[in-house]
C-alpha cells in the first residue's frame, strides 16, 4: 500500500485529490497539509511513501519545503504540483530532489500512475523534459566552480552512465547504448547517486551539467 501526504492550501483541491488516490486499490492517503510547513511536520509525524506538494503555499512554499524535506536520507518520494506550467518551477523542483513535476490540470489516471511511478524510485520528468530544462536554466559551470571531488570516486563505466543521463538518455537507452542490460545500468545508477551523496537521479544530471561534466548543447 502506497501511504500518500497530500500538501495544498485549498481544501477542495485536497479532497479531490484524496478521492482519486483512495479509489486507488494499492494507495492510502494517510493525510492533508494546509501550508508547507504543516506539510513538513505531518511528513516527519506520519512517515508517507510520498507527498503531493504543491508549489505555492502560506507559511512556506511547497519547494522550500522540499528541500527542507529532502536533506533526509529517509524522506519520502516527493512529486510537486502546480497550475503553473513554468519551467523554473520544475528546475527548482529537481535542483532540491523532487521526483517529479506535474501540473494539476492532469487527467485522474495521470496523478494516480505519478504516485505509483515516484513511489517505485523512477523520475516523473520525461528524458527530453529533463534535457531541457537543464539546457534552459544551466549554460555551464559558473565562474570559478570546481567539480565536486566525489565525481572522482566514479568509475569510468559510472562517468560514462551519468554523461549519457545527462544528455536525456533512459536508462533503457542508457543500456543499448554500452550494450549491456537495464539491470546492470540501473545498478550504475544506485553507485552514481550514493558516491555523489544525491538522493534522485535528477539531481545527477544536474550536477553533471553545473560541474562541466556535460556542457548544454554539446
Amino acid at each position: 500500500m502506497i501511504r500518500v501526504l497530500i500538501a495544498d492550501d485549498q481544501a477542495l483541491v485536497r479532497g479531490g485529490f484524496r478521492m482519486i488516490l483512495e479509489a486507488q486499490p494499492d494507495m492510502e492517503v494517510v493525510g492533508e497539509a494546509s501550508d508547507g510547513q504543516e506539510a513538513l511536520d505531518l511528513a516527519r509525524s506520519l512517515n508517507p511513501d510520498v507527498v503531493l506538494m504543491d508549489v505555492r503555499m502560506p507559511e512556506l512554499d511547497g519547494i522550500e519545503a522540499a528541500r527542507r524535506l529532502l536533506v533526509n536520507p529517509d524522506a519520502p518520494r516527493v512529486l510537486v504540483l502546480t497550475t503553473f506550467d513554468t519551467d523554473e518551477y520544475a528546475y527548482e523542483a529537481m535542483k532540491v530532489g523532487a521526483s517529479g513535476f506535474l501540473l494539476k490540470a492532469v487527467r485522474p489516471e495521470q496523478l494516480a500512475d505519478a504516485v505509483r511511478t515516484v513511489a517505485a524510485g523512477d523520475t516523473l520528468l520525461a528524458p527530453t523534459i529533463t534535457r531541457r530544462l537543464i539546457e534552459e536554466f544551466v549554460r555551464g559551470p559558473k565562474p570559478g566552480a570546481r567539480a565536486p571531488e566525489a565525481l572522482e570516486e566514479l568509475t569510468e563505466r559510472e562517468l560514462e552512465v551519468l554523461k549519457l543521463m545527462a544528455r536525456g538518455l533512459s536508462n533503457g537507452q542508457v543500456a543499448e547504448t554500452l550494450v549491456v542490460s537495464e539491470a546492470t545500468v540501473k545498478t550504475h545508477v544506485t553507485h552514481i547517486l550514493r558516491k555523489l551523496g544525491l538522493a534522485d537521479r535528477v539531481q545527477a544530471v544536474v550536477m553533471a551539467y553545473e560541474s562541466g561534466l556535460v556542457r548544454a548543447g554539446a
